[in-house]
């Protein structure tokens, strides 16, 4: 804590670390907190020159078009910047069950979701038995966007706007650095390059400065931890504990590549595919300039060896003189995310597989709720973190249930991996899922705003990997369901209007960098 502070307010912000999660955090605050001001909070982000960005996924979800909108970002920039791409959803392969299997070899997670207004839309598709369409296929025209290879918008549309939801994939470094540039130039922030030497602590165990190497020492009235798995700040000065999760969620290493495209005009998915494989996923993802891929597996059923040969195999001839990176992943979360003066954003909070773009999406969320739940004083300080611990603690466990969630459903019997993830589902999750058997998930099952994912998120992985709920012993309750029966139907037509006025992904990201898109 700042020794020279005497009036209680808060007047200086240090986030110490950069990459994605530092600059996010940075950004918001500097927006929230009026940093530009000469009354606002004071936001200053140090970092070393040394430490690369890890950028182990590169997708996003829906939410961080918000994000980027709110923070004055142009969406053209960020497209020409970042070597961004559109991203609609995921498209899990051979999840459900293994290659050469009898049965549909992927299902879509997309991004627009179905009709909550439409009561009986889930029970009227699931009533239809086996003749039904594929659960994406009837609730939404995403799924058949998706499978043509279009893009979600046309370049004549408003910045942020589109004909159906999505998100990106994009350059974890290159994000960064607009970031960096866009928070100092544009919200106020300081930007610093040191590498932090010793944290001292004061009296009653707060942090009280930080000493570098090129700035002597640094103090602020709350520091962010954005130091990464290191946890430099919460984990190993205030002693912070981690809990693991990997008696839950099994993989524990990623090793990650960048591959050429087989050609120069080659399709671009609008969507990231993630492959199941023996003992993991592969998530391959479409950039503008290159393909991000990697493996997601588990030390304890394969080897880094035999991980490496799966990677390659899955590349192809594109696997020629491509270099591969090991990371271990410590899979888990804090037992604090907010202790003393010290939040924790980013991979010095938590971190699970980027099954779901998960880690971005908590990171940019709990910097937001940070941002937003702002301490007005340093006597409030303690009361605003037991809210956030709380908020945050849901939300990664949350997160948790529903990567569980894909691996539990898969009928797949070909290694112990598969066979293994059937067991060990935490409470929360088994409780649904024995409830979800007689009656199909609903609104009322998701009270909290903590929630990371929500209904319709759990309806198309739940249904899309052919999880049954009985519902004819409830018929009655149904009622007429013809309206919903109209309602598939509906979309099948809309479908293929939409997919006619839309334009393939890579044209449209090349008009893009061309033209631009109009400004909101």
């Amino acid at each position: 804590m700042d020794k020279n502070n005497n009036s209680g307010q808060i007047r200086r912000v240090l986030v110490v670390g950069g990459g994605t999660a530092g600059w996010l955090a940075a950004a918001h605050l500097a927006r929230k907190l009026a940093s530009r001001s000469p009354d606002g909070v004071k936001v200053t982000l140090v970092e070393s020159e040394n430490i690369p960005t890890i950028g182990v996924g590169e997708g996003t979800v829906p939410a961080i078009r918000q994000t980027l909108h709110y923070l004055g970002i142009s969406e053209t920039e960020f497209v020409r910047e970042c070597d961004a791409t559109f991203k609609q959803g995921i498209k899990f392969v051979d999840w459900v069950r293994p290659p050469g299997t009898p049965g549909p070899a992927y299902y879509h997670h997309i991004f627009d979701y179905p009709d909550q207004k439409s009561a009986d839309l889930i029970p009227a598709w699931l009533l239809q038995g086996r003749e039904r369409p594929v659960f994406t296929d009837a609730v939404s025209v995403q799924g058949r966007v998706c499978d043509l290879g279009l893009g979600p918008k046309l370049v004549t549309h408003a910045e942020y706007a589109g004909v159906v939801n999505y998100a990106y994939h994009l350059d974890a470094a290159k994000f960064a650095r607009l970031l960096a540039r866009h928070a100092v130039e544009n919200l106020g922030v300081e930007h610093l390059l040191a590498q932090v030497q010793q944290v001292k602590l004061g009296d009653d165990g707060a942090i009280e400065s930080l000493v570098t190497d090129r700035f002597g020492e640094l103090r602020a009235d709350l520091f962010v931890d954005c130091t990464g798995f290191s946890s430099l700040l919460l984990g190993q000065a205030l002693g912070v504990r981690f809990i693991d999760k990997r008696d839950v969620l099994f993989a524990d290493y990623a090793l990650a590549a960048q591959a050429p495209y087989p050609s120069v005009d080659a399709l671009i998915p609008s969507y990231t595919i993630a492959s199941a494989r023996e003992a993991g996923w592969i998530w391959d993802i479409g950039l503008s300039a290159r393909r991000g891929a990697g493996y997601v597996y588990s030390s304890d059923h394969t080897s880094h060896e035999r991980a490496e040969q799966v990677l390659r195999d899955y590349l192809g001839p594109q696997a020629e003189g491509v270099q591969y990176r090991r990371i271990p992943m410590c899979v888990g979360y804090r037992e604090k995310f907010w202790h003393k003066n010290c939040v924790a954003i980013g991979l010095s909070q938590g971190f699970v597989e980027p099954l779901e773009a998960t880690g971005l999406l908590v990171y940019d969320a709990t910097a937001r709720m940070l941002a937003e739940t702002f301490p007005t004083s340093v006597q409030s300080m303690e009361l605003v973190a037991g809210n956030f611990n709380r908020r945050a603690g849901s939300a990664w466990d949350s997160v948790i249930d529903f990567i569980k969630l894909h691996y539990c459903l898969s009928q797949r019997m070909d290694n112990p991996f598969w066979l293994e993830n059937r067991e060990g589902l935490p409470d929360s999750l088994r409780e649904k899922l024995e409830l979800w058997r007689y009656q199909p998930p609903t609104e009322y099952d998701f009270p909290s705003k903590a929630e990371v994912f929500n209904l319709a998120n759990y309806l198309y992985v739940l249904y899309g990997m052919e999880f049954h709920t009985e519902v004819q012993h409830a018929r009655a309750r149904y009622g007429d369901i013809s309206q919903a029966e109209r309602q598939f139907s509906r979309n099948s037509g809309l479908a293929d209007e939409i997919c006619s006025g839309l334009i393939p992904h890579r044209a449209l990201i090349e008009k893009i960098k061309q033209y631009g898109l109009q400004k909101v």
